[in-house]
């Protein structure tokens, strides 16, 4: 559907993602998160992410390593972490809304173009090998 981009930017967008994933993650397990304006279970529920996307950075990490080497599989495994990665951002997006937490003062800020991001870059992933 996107075969005008090359899957070599594909890879790119991959590895940054993966990245993002790992600081992301390596800041959040570092800091307090006790703003009065969380929702009950909000550390516990947020914690339980840490595996799925754990293993999805690393399987974005290895198709992107295919994707460079013009493997095939490449191109399949990155329809997969595409899925993943928007299963994993529909699920955020609906805890989101449920808690008010696109509101400017409930971190929207920050949370609404989390979103989005990981929306556009799981539709390139997914559309470009559709």
């Amino acid at each position: 559907m996107l075969d005008f981009i090359d899957p070599r930017i594909i890879a790119v967008v991959q590895i940054l993602a993966a990245l993002g994933i790992a600081r992301f993650w390596m800041t959040w397990l570092k800091t307090e998160h006790n703003e009065p304006w969380l929702p009950t279970g909000y550390v516990e529920h947020e914690r339980c992410f840490v595996y799925p996307d754990s293993v999805l950075a690393a399987l974005m990490v290895i198709s992107a390593i295919l994707l460079f080497l013009g493997k095939p599989l490449g191109e399949r495994l990155t329809l997969v972490c595409g899925g993943m990665m928007l299963f994993l951002t529909v699920i955020d997006t609906a805890y989101f809304l449920q808690n008010g937490m696109f509101a400017k003062e409930k971190g929207g800020g920050e949370n609404l173009p989390l979103i989005l991001v990981l929306i556009v870059v799981s539709s390139l992933m997914i559309l470009r090998f559709l």
